[in-house]
């Protein structure tokens, strides 16, 4: 018997029952993967017109069923073009044209080559660090922007109008311009309605916000203004904080797996895509409770004879986590979704992959977070990308588009000219979320992304200035 399907029940949680029903009705199971999503973070071309990926599944019974026997499960891929994969199949004549790997036994498990490597034998990053928490969702993009001066301008403009239910933008099951709020923790803000405030009203607390990977933007820190908060990240952020972000419930693509910010981050943070994926280093904001599961560190401690801080796990954590080869060499094994992190039992090796994921960690959190002894907090070192030509002030000259110039590694905004920034960092993505194209694009005189409300459209004008370009100039040279 043969179909071809979508390949959800792969390693969907929602097919286990299928999977074993197909386990005890065959004998033998072939797979093929033909990839083609166009959604996720492994985005390939489909063999169809549509956007979902597919697979061929072929199931043999030699005789009388055997319910108490696991079908034998094989798998392969085959990837490239639509036109690639078309010619690929239609060259197949026998089993033997393709490369089989097995699959897992087990009656419920995925769909997926069991492997060659100890993966699945190490523990998944949320054993070893249990609380996970939502990013926040505003759920309206007014309250967002990249200078403080934007988001004045717009409170002002919302409390001058006598349409606030419009400009506020309500949403079907969030938030209301009318009703009150408690103000978030650590933050001292009104609790009245937006619609009730006087003209005069000051602006609520506005927080530098990590709104995508490398992107910081400012958020008013105001309950009124956001659907899901996340209170439990505004209780536990602190001087000490400092979050990993990643995809704990989607597939990984090409790049990190992990990004660390010092800062509230969004609920699409790591790549424009998230859920449950905030990974925080301390349970409170003075940064006394790890976020670390009972008895993990007493056990690494019991391992090396040497005292293990909790900084210390979580940077070695990141120090794997934050290279693009990690990804890779689990490429297959990371379709299934979630992590997993091998410990050393060298305490020298640890040591060694701690030191280094502090590093990216101070780089990552703009020199924010474990910041080496001499080094000024807040200081990003500099890098050999340079200004040529700087981007004009004032709001006729207004970047309104960009672009990379491959043969001569020039980054040009509008009229302004970076040299020495080299194609990995133009073509830098986290999966599947291009970091510097992203973060210009929102900073061009007509913005990505989704708008909201009318009062998007107060962007920055004629205060545009050199230090304007400075976070991403510095990130470009890092």
């Amino acid at each position: 018997m043969s179909f071809i399907t979508a390949s959800s029940y792969f390693r969907g949680p929602g097919f286990a029952g299928m999977r074993k029903v197909m386990r005890q009705t065959f004998d033998d199971l072939w797979l093929i993967d033909l990839e083609g999503d166009n959604l996720g973070a492994r985005k390939s071309e489909n063999v169809f017109a549509i956007r979902t990926p597919v697979a061929i599944a072929i199931g043999v019974r030699y005789g009388a069923p055997k319910p108490d026997t696991p079908a034998t499960v094989r798998y392969t891929r085959i990837s490239g073009t639509q036109q690639e994969k078309l010619a690929a199949l239609s060259a197949i004549e026998r089993f033997t044209d393709l490369p089989w790997r097995t699959c897992f036994s087990d009656w419920m498990s995925p769909f997926l080559p069991a492997g060659d490597t100890p993966f699945w034998q190490w523990p998944l990053l949320t054993n070893l660090f249990p609380w996970q928490a939502n990013g926040v969702k505003v759920g309206r993009t007014w309250p967002i922007a990249t200078t403080t001066n934007t988001i004045e301008h717009r409170w002002q403009a919302l409390l001058a109008s006598t349409d606030r239910k419009t400009l506020f933008k309500d949403s079907p099951t969030g938030r209301k311009a009318y009703q009150s709020a408690q103000p978030l923790p650590g933050m001292e803000t009104s609790s009245v309605a937006i619609t009730k405030l006087a003209p005069s009203s000051p602006i609520s607390a506005t927080v530098r916000y990590a709104f995508r990977s490398f992107d910081r933007h400012w958020l008013i820190a105001d309950a009124r203004l956001i659907d899901r908060p996340s209170p439990s990240l505004w209780k536990a952020h602190g001087p000490c904080q400092v979050y990993m972000t990643t995809l704990l419930t989607d597939v990984l693509g090409d790049g990190p797996a992990a990004i660390a910010t010092t800062l509230i981050p969004d609920l699409h943070h790591f790549c424009n895509r998230g859920a449950k994926d905030v990974i925080p280093l301390w349970c409170d904001s003075g940064g006394t409770e790890p976020n670390i599961t009972r008895g993990v560190l007493d056990a690494l401690q019991a391992t090396y004879g040497q005292q293990v801080a909790p900084e210390d796990l979580f940077a070695y954590c990141y120090a794997l986590l934050a290279t693009p080869q990690y990804v890779q060499t689990f490429w297959d094994e990371l379709t299934l979704p979630g992590p997993r992190v091998p410990i050393t039992k060298d305490h020298a090796l640890f040591a060694r992959a701690a030191a280094l994921g502090q590093k990216l960690i101070w780089l990552h959190t703009y020199a924010e977070r474990f910041v080496p002894p001499g080094k000024k907090a807040g200081k990003v070192p500099a890098g050999k990308a340079r200004i040529a030509v700087g981007t004009p002030v004032g709001e006729a000259q207004y970047p309104e588009t960009f672009r990379y110039d491959a043969a001569k590694q020039e980054l040009h905004v509008g009229e302004g000219v970076f040299t020495d920034v080299r194609p990995e960092v133009w073509n830098f993505s986290v999966s599947g979320f291009e970091v510097v194209k992203s973060w210009l694009a929102y900073r061009m005189r007509d913005r990505a992304g989704k708008s909201s409300s009318p009062l998007d459209a107060i962007r920055p004008g004629g205060s545009l200035t050199m230090s304007y370009w400075t976070c991403c100039g510095c990130w470009i040279r890092r």
